[in-house]
């Protein structure tokens, strides 16, 4: 929070602020934040009634769909459930690049993250990373 907000929203800073000013400063400061808190006021009351229109709305929409008897759920999709749609916003595994061998098991790698120890020996020996591609 800036500086100025802490003044302007504790009281004694406030008030030990506003002393340094002029009866005529302090009026025409009142006036223009009367005008911005209007200004904003009006903003949000409007918001708020936009709010309330849409809410009202839906309702009326959900109860027309309950009298013809159908599921509201039914025009998001093809039923699917909301767990299926946050699976399919993950992205799929990266394929592997790399093929090795460790303890006579046959692994892979991506090429992303830390390098196998299987990997970087071979390469630390001189063999070539790109002799375990696949």
């Amino acid at each position: 929070m800036n500086e100025f907000i802490k003044v302007l929203l504790n009281q004694r800073s406030l008030r030990a602020a506003l002393r340094d000013l002029s009866f005529e400063q302090l009026a025409e400061a009142k006036e223009k934040f009367d005008a911005m808190f209007q200004e904003r006021e009006e903003s949000a009351l409007k918001e708020m009634a936009e709010q309330e229109e849409r809410k009202a709305k839906l309702a009326e929409f959900q109860a027309m769909l309950q009298q013809a008897g159908i599921d509201p759920s039914e025009l998001l999709g093809s039923g699917e459930s909301k767990g299926s749609k946050e699976s399919a916003a993950k992205r799929a595994p990266r394929p592997a690049k790399y093929k090795y061998t460790e303890e006579g098991v046959e692994k892979t790698w991506t090429g992303q993250g830390r390098m196998p120890k299987a990997i970087a020996k071979a390469v630390a020996d001189g063999a070539s990373l790109e002799s375990f591609a696949i």
